[in-house]
């Protein structure tokens, strides 16, 4: 047993291990939503699949609801964090996530002809959905929240680069049950997932709560165990007291105090802390992501390899699927290795140049209708895959978790997400549409796409590499009390230490006065003092928001 003043542990773990536990089971998350997004792939246009899905044989338009279905349920999922992940908290919001799609898989594979199989099984797809988007909207949160300021971005890209490797894993396991029985095709590798979704259930009930969400809840003995048995410090050290303290001005400065749920109109201020911005830029940069073509490959790789590479050869497709997820993995991990190195910024940039580039090369080699020529787009579709694993991938899903404050962070991350799934429906639903209508055409239209993300990007991200995220608050108060561009505030500002980042508040009128732990849970003084904080701070949000409209 822990003494008093001893690190607190979780599963009998600290510091590193426990950080490293978060992380595991944040990252398995992860890999269940890249499997799911990668599982059907290798199915829907399966003649075994087909005989008991008899809607989805040669029907381009009924495979694309069958995929995209799943996106309305992920939309779903997100909204409902939406309207109650404050409250709910992270850790029981990942475990409702993970249980509900274990219950959708299994109403997936348990369709059988002659029951309305095709209605069962999109019922399951949308089921499934549901707790996708109850996890992607939480779990990067989360690891924000539980991570240290030189790692969050490794951690983060480290999650979203494993989408890759659920993917991979879905091809191939897609591929091995193509050569089994009829039942077999299937029904084994959506049954699959259930294992993930059973390790991220299980894991969560051991695993510690954010500790900013519990300072927002006022549960500050809680965070001060979570804070130190994350960091390993000892329980009543500076270096604890001292990181509490921070958040809690972090959370003053948002005028969060007292509140246990953030009202969706916090979503749509400006002021000093810029939340409606804020929310935009993350929210823009899932849109990017979608729009950008990665589910025209991700999900009708096989197919388009089929109709236009390897006409009639369903087998090399597959092969050649999972050679190009291998391919998107293996990109993935560059990004754990360049992201606080390079930057977030440059990252997008030259992930977008690539994926442009690829779009480029392929509509411009399908253009003869030529199967020698038709093999260069398989080498444009390769590299796009590659640009787009190394930077769009997992820059989506840390952007928004890590650019918006503590006081709309969950329903910022939410819509963000939200955003995701419905463009993700919409290009998913479409792609079969457009191939089988104006061919190439379709990488055309990416690139054009893709070409219009460049300027956005220049202009309108500012840099978070290597800031703490209540550093990342400094920046939007300085653009917006100096009226300049805020990726220009980024730039211009050093890298703070906690008593910088503390001062700087200070200066751009964030807090009044510096936190004082005891001053939290001293009683009633403490109370109306953070209320009246709390009050000014909504105040000049507001006033802030007018005074954008005036100008």
């Amino acid at each position: 047993m822990a003494t008093a003043t001893a690190a607190p542990s979780f599963m009998g773990l600290r510091g590193q291990r426990l950080s490293v536990a978060v992380s595991t089971v944040a990252t398995t998350g992860f890999l269940l939503f890249g499997y799911d997004q990668g599982v059907m792939s290798g199915i829907i246009g399966a003649e075994q699949f087909a005989n008991v899905f008899q809607e989805v044989r040669h029907n381009a338009t009924m495979q694309g609801l069958v995929t995209a279905i799943y996106e309305i349920g992920c939309l779903m999922g997100a909204m409902f964090i939406l309207g109650v992940g404050d409250i709910l908290g992270r850790r029981r919001a990942m475990m409702l996530g993970g249980f509900i799609m274990i219950i959708g898989a299994i109403i997936q594979v348990t369709a059988f002809p002659g029951h309305a199989p095709l209605a069962q099984f999109i019922i399951g797809r949308v089921v499934t959905g549901v707790g996708n988007g109850i996890n992607t909207s939480t779990i990067p949160t989360y690891q924000a929240e539980c991570s240290k300021t030189s790692n969050r971005g490794l951690l983060i890209c480290i999650e979203g680069g494993t989408i890759a490797f659920g993917t991979v894993i879905a091809y191939w396991i897609d591929y091995g049950a193509s050569y089994g029985s009829p039942d077999l095709t299937w029904r084994f590798p959506i049954a699959f997932q259930s294992l993930f979704g059973l390790v991220v259930c299980v894991a969560m009930i051991f695993l510690p709560e954010s500790p900013r969400w519990l300072l927002t809840h006022e549960r500050y003995e809680d965070a001060e165990r979570v804070i130190s048995a994350l960091r390993g410090y000892d329980l009543d050290s500076d270096e604890t007291r001292a990181e509490r303290d921070i958040i809690l001005d972090s959370i003053r400065a948002s005028g969060f105090s007292g509140q246990k749920s953030t009202p969706v109109k916090a979503l749509l201020t400006g002021g000093k802390t810029q939340h409606f911005r804020r929310m935009l830029l993350g929210s823009s940069s899932q849109l990017m992501q979608q729009v950008g073509g990665c589910n025209a490959v991700i999900y009708y790789f096989p197919i388009l390899f089929e109709t236009d590479i390897t006409p009639g050869d369903h087998h090399m497709a597959l092969l050649m699927g999972g050679v190009n997820m291998i391919i998107y993995a293996i990109f993935a991990t560059t990004s754990w290795f360049i992201i606080e190195r390079v930057g977030r910024r440059k990252l997008f940039l030259w992930g977008t140049v690539g994926q442009c580039l690829s779009m480029v090369l392929t509509f411009s080699c399908l253009i003869p209708h030529t199967q020698t020529a038709a093999k260069g787009a398989a080498v444009g579709l390769f590299t796009y895959i590659a640009s787009f694993g190394a930077t769009w991938l997992p820059l989506p899903w840390l952007y928004p978790a890590e650019i918006n404050p503590i006081k709309t962070r969950a329903k910022a991350n939410a819509t963000s997400t939200c955003t995701n799934w419905l463009f993700n429906f919409l290009i998913v639903m479409v792609t079969p549409i457009m191939v089988a209508n104006i061919g190439w055409g379709t990488y055309l239209f990416f690139a054009v796409v893709n070409a219009c993300f460049l300027p956005i990007i220049w202009f309108f991200y500012p840099e978070t590499a290597k800031r703490s995220l209540e550093e990342i608050d400094i920046i939007f108060a300085k653009g917006f009390v100096e009226k300049k561009s805020y990726v220009r505030a980024a730039e211009e500002l050093p890298l703070l230490t906690d008593e910088q980042i503390e001062q700087e508040a200070l200066k751009y009128g964030l807090i009044d006065t510096a936190a004082r732990g005891a001053a939290h849970s001293a009683g009633p003084a403490g109370v109306v003092q953070e209320k009246a904080i709390s009050e000014k701070s909504e105040k000049s949000d507001e006033a802030g928001s007018r005074e954008e409209m005036e100008n």
